[in-house]
Formats: C-alpha cells, sequence, structure tokens
C-alpha cells in the first residue's frame, strides 16, 4: 500500500466548484490519485456512477455539493446525500463498509483549503480502514 496512492473519484456540483479549483486543489495532496468528475448539479449524481467509481478501482468516493440554501436546482444538495448514503448502506451491505465514501457540503467561504482539508482527511480515515484489514479493499482489479 504505500508505493501505490490511494484512488479517490471526486464528483463536484460545476454550480459551486470550477475544474481550476479542483486542479489547483489536487496539486496541494500528496499521495491521492484524484481523478475528478463534474456534474451540472449534484443532485443529478446517479447511485450507479458512485458504486461504478468503486467498481472500477477507486478506494473511495466523494461527492461535493454547493452550500446550505446555495443549490441552484433548489433541492439538488439534499437529494445528493440521499443518494450517498443510499450507496454507503449497499456498500455496507456488501461488507466493503460505509467509510468508502463521503459526502462534504462546501461552505462559500476558502473553498480551495475546504476541498483539500476534507480529500486529506477522507485519505487518512481509507488508510486507516486500509491498516485494519492489512490491505488495500477492491471489488475488481
Amino acid at each position: 500500500m504505500k508505493n501505490q496512492p490511494l484512488k479517490i473519484s471526486l464528483f463536484y456540483c460545476s454550480n459551486s466548484l470550477s475544474s481550476q479549483e479542483i486542479s489547483h486543489s489536487a496539486k496541494s495532496i500528496k499521495d491521492v490519485e484524484l481523478t475528478s468528475i463534474s456534474l451540472p448539479c449534484s443532485g443529478k449524481v446517479n447511485l450507479l456512477y458512485l458504486i461504478k467509481a468503486i467498481e472500477t478501482g477507486s478506494d473511495g468516493v466523494m461527492l461535493m455539493t454547493c452550500a446550505t440554501g446555495e443549490c441552484k436546482f433548489l433541492q439538488g444538495n439534499m437529494r445528493a446525500q440521499k443518494r450517498t448514503d443510499a450507496v454507503a448502506d449497499l456498500l455496507e451491505e456488501t461488507g466493503l463498509g460505509r467509510g468508502h465514501i463521503k459526502y462534504v457540503r462546501l461552505s462559500a467561504e476558502n473553498k480551495i483549503e475546504n476541498i483539500i482539508n476534507e480529500i486529506n482527511l477522507f485519505s487518512k480515515q481509507l488508510q486507516s480502514e486500509d491498516q485494519l484489514t492489512g490491505k488495500k479493499t477492491k471489488i475488481y482489479n
């Protein structure tokens, strides 16, 4: 595990974050291979997209949404949270564990610092889970 970076798939709302903010944040994060996927609204994320990211090799999946009350589609971030919870339930049922998916509602201030902090916290969480099991958990190689 020490030789391979963690793979994290980051789904984000294009109304609250730009690809430049994501790429700038990714440069500041060590030992993480970040794949970013822009969504027109976080509420448009499909359960299958989140599950497929893990099936195809991601160690973890993050979904970043706009701040409370900031959704341009009114309730997109609330739908996104429900979908993330549903995937976490499915992952727990399969034995992988709820800790491989994380929902993050960003605040309007210090976005880049918040992104970096959230990704670092999530990667530490994933690493600690891998250390408990003694291996990186993958569904498919």
